[in-house]
């Protein structure tokens, strides 16, 4: 079913204002990256600039086949959602360039990252070699669903006179 067809049952599309909401107030996201056979998908922590790029830091230790995808796609995916109830979520899915971000520039955008990580990461960062990524949005589009679906809202006609 298309996002039009979904508009039918109180689906809609979520304007750049919205997107940039629900980006700035997430912390966690599906990142999927091009692999042989299926992509590779991988729950992540980021940090939005507020404009066009998220920012991840991954725990790479002596190997990571994350950074190994990551570094070899051209494209890659990230989708970011939010679930209160069945029938109010929104979500966005993102397409862009990855790229590692350069030693020399890795402190700056380091130092503007607040994003929460688990425990077990933050407790990895301090003994394990870790890179800094930028996803660089090229495409965006968002939907949600925020209230009861039209055929459950109360329409009014059943009340008792």
């Amino acid at each position: 079913m298309t996002i039009d067809e979904l508009e039918a049952y109180g689906t809609e599309r979520m304007d750049d204002d919205g997107i940039d909401q629900l980006l700035a107030n997430q912390t966690t996201g599906v990142l999927a990256l091009p692999a042989e056979g299926a992509p590779s998908m991988r729950p992540l922590s980021f940090h939005f600039d507020g404009d066009s790029a998220l920012h991840f830091v991954y725990v790479v230790g002596e190997e990571s086949r994350k950074s190994e995808l990551s570094d070899g796609a051209d494209t890659a995916r990230f989708l970011v959602y939010r679930t209160e109830t069945p029938f109010n979520w929104r979500s966005v899915l993102l397409s862009g360039a990855i790229d590692r971000v350069p030693e020399d520039e890795s402190e700056a955008v380091g130092d503007a990252m607040e994003t929460t990580r688990p425990d077990l990461f933050e407790r990895a960062l301090a003994v394990e070699n870790t890179e800094l990524y930028r996803f660089d949005v090229e495409e965006r589009t968002g939907v949600k669903h925020l209230g009861l679906p039209p055929e459950l809202e109360d329409s009014g006609d059943d009340a008792v006179e």
